[in-house]
C-alpha cells in the first residue's frame, strides 16, 4: 500500500468519527499553538531590546570606573571607585580626535534629584552632560536646543527636559525659559533655566523620557560637587562613539592607553565595555528565556501526544475485525502497521497546521496589549512555525508506534472472531 493510499484511508477513518478525532487533535493544537504564541513573545521581546540599544547609537563605547578594594581582598561591584574625570573625556577627545571618534561624552548621575515649579514636582534623573551628549547617543531636542560649549564653560544654570518631565510639570504650557528649582536629597538647589525638550524616545529598561539634562560643570558647581585628590571634576561614565564597527577593537586599546597615562596606574582602574558586549549578552539572555518558554509550551505536546496514543488504543480494538478481515485477504504486517502510524501522524500534522493558525493569532492579539506603556510586538519566526510543525508530526508518529504495532501483530484468525 502507498502512501497516498495510507493518507486516505486515514483521512476517511478520522470523518467517520469527527467529534472524537478533533477532541484528539486539540492537545494538538494547543501544544503548537502555545509554543509558536511563547516564542513568538519572546523574540519580540529580544528584538525590542536590541532595537532600544540601537537607538542610543551606533558602535558605542562605555568607559567606567573599576571596582573599589574592600576588606579582606573584597572587591565591590564596578563603577564603585571613583577614578574617571572631565580631564580623562578631554584627554580622549584631544588625543584621538576625528580619525577614530566621532564624540566623546562625559557624564554623571545626579540621583534623588526633584524638580518644582509652583505646586508641581517631579522626581528625575538629571545627568550631567557635555554638548556631544546628543549626537553620541543619538538623542536630539524637538524644542529650544541642548547644551553648549558656552553654557558649558560658563556653568551656566540651565536645564534641558525630558518630554514626559515637561509634560508633568507644565502641561500644555511652553516650558522654554521658564525657571525650575531643583532640590537633590531634600536639599534645596539651584534654581535653573529651561533651554530645551528632547524627543520622546521611551525605552525598554530605562524611560529616558524621565531623564533631564544639566551642563556637567553645572552638576559639578551647583548641584553635586565632587572632585579628586587633583581636584578634578569626577564623572559618572563617559560614552565614546568609535567612527565605524571594524575600529571598535582599536579604539578600546587607544582608549586604555590614554587613561593610563591620565591616571599613572600600574593596574586599571577603569572598565571599557562595547555596545557589542551589550547586545551579545542580552541576546544570550533573551534566547534562553525564549527557549524556556517554548520548552514549557511543548510539554501540552507530549500531552497530545498521549492522548493520540489513547485513541488509536481505541481505533484498534474497534477495528479489530476490519485488521483480520484484511489480514485474511493478503495485507501483510506491514501494511496494517504503516496504516495506523499514518493516521497517527495525520491526526497530529492536522493538529498542527491548526495549532499554526492558533498561535499565529494569540500572538497578533498579546502584541495589542501594553506593559508599562509600552506593547511588546510578536515576531512568528519561520524556524519556529517548522520546529513546532515537525515536532508534532514527530510525537504523532511516536506515540503512534505502540498502537500500530499492537494493530499488526493481531492474530487474523482472532481478529475474525472477535465481536
Amino acid at each position: 500500500m502507498n502512501v497516498s493510499e495510507s493518507i486516505r484511508i486515514a483521512l476517511r477513518a478520522l470523518g467517520a468519527n469527527k467529534l472524537r478525532a478533533i477532541l484528539t487533535m486539540l492537545g494538538v493544537i494547543i501544544g503548537v499553538g502555545a509554543v509558536i504564541a511563547l516564542m513568538a513573545i519572546g523574540r519580540g521581546a529580544q528584538l525590542q531590546i536590541t532595537s532600544s540599544i540601537e537607538s542610543l547609537g551606533t558602535n558605542l563605547l562605555f568607559i567606567q570606573p573599576g571596582a573599589q578594594q574592600q576588606q579582606s581582598n573584597v572587591r565591590a561591584a564596578q563603577g564603585t571607585q571613583q577614578t574617571l574625570t572631565f580631564d580623562d573625556a578631554q584627554a580622549i577627545q584631544n588625543q584621538l580626535g576625528k580619525s577614530l571618534l566621532t564624540g566623546v561624552s562625559a557624564e554623571r548621575v545626579v540621583p534623588g534629584a526633584q524638580l518644582i515649579v509652583g505646586n508641581q514636582n517631579v522626581n528625575s534623573r538629571i545627568t550631567g552632560v557635555t554638548p556631544d551628549y546628543e549626537n553620541v547617543h543619538n538623542f536630539h531636542t524637538v524644542e529650544g536646543s541642548f547644551v553648549t560649549d558656552a553654557q558649558l564653560a560658563a556653568r551656566d544654570r540651565v536645564i534641558v527636559l525630558g518630554s514626559n518631565v515637561a509634560t508633568n510639570l507644565f502641561g500644555d504650557q511652553d516650558p522654554i525659559g521658564q525657571t525650575i528649582r531643583v532640590s537633590t536629597f531634600g536639599r534645596s538647589g539651584a534654581v535653573l533655566r529651561v533651554i530645551g525638550i528632547m524627543e520622546s524616545k521611551g525605552g525598554s529598561v530605562q524611560n529616558l523620557d524621565d531623564q533631564s539634562f544639566v551642563p556637567l560643570t553645572t552638576v559639578a558647581a551647583r548641584l553635586q560637587p565632587a572632585r579628586n585628590l587633583r581636584a578634578a571634576e569626577l564623572v559618572s561614565t563617559i560614552t565614546v562613539s568609535v567612527v565605524t564597527q571594524d575600529q571598535v577593537d582599536a579604539a578600546i586599546d587607544a582608549i586604555a592607553s590614554v587613561i593610563r597615562q591620565q591616571h599613572r596606574v600600574a593596574q586599571d582602574d577603569f572598565t571599557i565595555l562595547s555596545q557589542r558586549d551589550f547586545l551579545q549578552q542580552l541576546t544570550q539572555i533573551t534566547g534562553v528565556f525564549t527557549a524556556f518558554l517554548g520548552a514549557i509550551a511543548g510539554i501540552s505536546l507530549v500531552v497530545g501526544g498521549i492522548g493520540i496514543m489513547n485513541i488509536m488504543l481505541v481505533s484498534v480494538t474497534e477495528r479489530t475485525r476490519e485488521i483480520g478481515i484484511r489480514k485474511a485477504v493478503g495485507a501483510k504486517a506491514r501494511d496494517i502497521l504503516s496504516q495506523f502510524l499514518v493516521e497517527a501522524v495525520v491526526v497530529s500534522v492536522l493538529g498542527g497546521a491548526l495549532g499554526v493558525g492558533l498561535g499565529a493569532s494569540i500572538s497578533g492579539v498579546a502584541s495589542r496589549f501594553q506593559l508599562n506603556g509600552q506593547s511588546i510586538p510578536s515576531v512568528v519566526a519561520l524556524d519556529s512555525v517548522l520546529l513546532a510543525f515537525t515536532v508534532a508530526a514527530a510525537i504523532g508518529l511516536f506515540f503512534g508506534i505502540y498502537p500500530a504495532m499492537r494493530a499488526a501483530r493481531l492474530n487474523p484468525i482472532d481478529a475474525l472472531r472477535y465481536e
